[in-house]
């Protein structure tokens, strides 16, 4: 008889993390979520919910107990004290996946390539960040392939900026739309011209899960590019019409002066602002590597993909679909 594996997923309350889960449920996985508060009704999906800090060591250890895979998808809100919470939290997953003889998952960013990689990523672009988040972006990797040199699995799957049926902490539910109200405006933060990447979150999460069940064709360091939906700004705003049903929606602009004008006192708009690099120049992950992988194109169609996303914010007015509260962009 074949014994279950299990996954610990480290900041399942968030996107990506909550994605992961599901994903991993489906796939046969027996799912262990380390979060600050495990839901009220824990237990009813399937999942083993363990309330914990991932800045201390010991709770990620016992967490990971027997796990064969550690999706390490917590980060801290807002980009709050990135210096000092950040790269502990992923010593303690690679301490925790040593000790277990466990694969660390983490879902990247492009926030640790600069504009001398741009537009085309591959997995190999040189990595020279640009800001400080960045920077730490670049380092988890360092961390992470070093202990890889030394015995740690590790998979990375970098993706653009994500969006999904649960609102809450990406661009497209905080800053193109409103969440709460219907779309009258799309708040676009680049020029509408430009190409952009967009991840998915449900895709993100099955792609994960499908890259697990080939564990023995993965090597010790692996990454692969989440290609997504690549569109311009145009294109974005014609699905959301699409979608809200609504051909009216006018084509509006993320007010950056206020941000810059508000960034001295709030440390959220502060760092937002220093990312605004990537909304001014084509940038386009190259997934040529993942597709040849998996045997095909793993995307949702665009059209469902926004839907999904408008409804889980509460824009729709014709669905009762549960949105998530919004929280900060990151």
């Amino acid at each position: 008889m074949k014994t279950q594996r299990t996954a610990l997923v480290i900041g399942a309350n968030g996107g990506i993390g909550s994605e992961a889960c599901m994903a991993l449920r489906r796939h046969g996985w027996q799912v262990r979520a380390l979060v600050r508060t495990p839901p009220a009704d824990g237990g009813q999906d399937g999942i083993e919910w363990v309330a914990g800090d991932a800045l201390k060591a010991d709770v990620v250890q016992r967490a990971a107990r027997g796990a064969a895979v550690i999706v390490h998808a917590v980060n801290p809100p807002g980009y709050h004290a990135w210096d000092r919470l950040v790269l502990p939290m992923l010593d303690n997953t690679i301490a925790a996946a040593r000790a277990n003889g466990a694969r660390v998952v983490l879902p990247g960013t492009i926030y640790n390539f600069g504009p001398d990689a741009f537009p085309s990523l591959t997995e190999g672009s040189p990595q020279h960040p640009h800001t400080r988040k960045g920077e730490i972006r670049a380092e988890m990797e360092r961390r992470l392939g070093a202990a890889a040199g030394d015995g740690v699995r590790v998979l990375i799957l970098r993706c653009g900026d994500f969006f999904g049926p649960r609102a809450g902490n990406n661009w497209f539910a905080q800053g193109l739309v409103k969440a709460g109200t219907p779309v009258r405006q799309v708040s676009y933060p680049g020029d509408y011209a430009i190409g952009h990447n967009w991840a998915y979150l449900p895709d993100v999460g099955e792609v994960l899960a499908r890259l697990l069940d080939r564990e023995a064709e993965l090597g010790g360091f692996e990454s692969f590019h989440f290609g997504g939906s690549w569109l311009d700004g145009y294109a974005m705003l014609d699905a959301i019409r699409r979608a809200a049903g609504n051909p009216r929606i006018r084509a509006g602009r993320f007010p950056w002066w206020l941000a810059r004008l508000a960034s001295p006192f709030n440390e959220t708009l502060r760092e937002l602002c220093k990312m605004r690099y990537l909304w001014r120049a084509p940038i386009r992950l190259d997934d040529r590597k993942l597709i040849a992988f998996l045997g095909d194109t793993p995307y949702t169609p665009l059209d469902d993909a926004v839907r999904a996303a408008l409804a889980g914010a509460g824009c729709l007015a014709d669905t009762s679909a549960p949105s998530t509260p919004a929280r900060s962009i990151a």
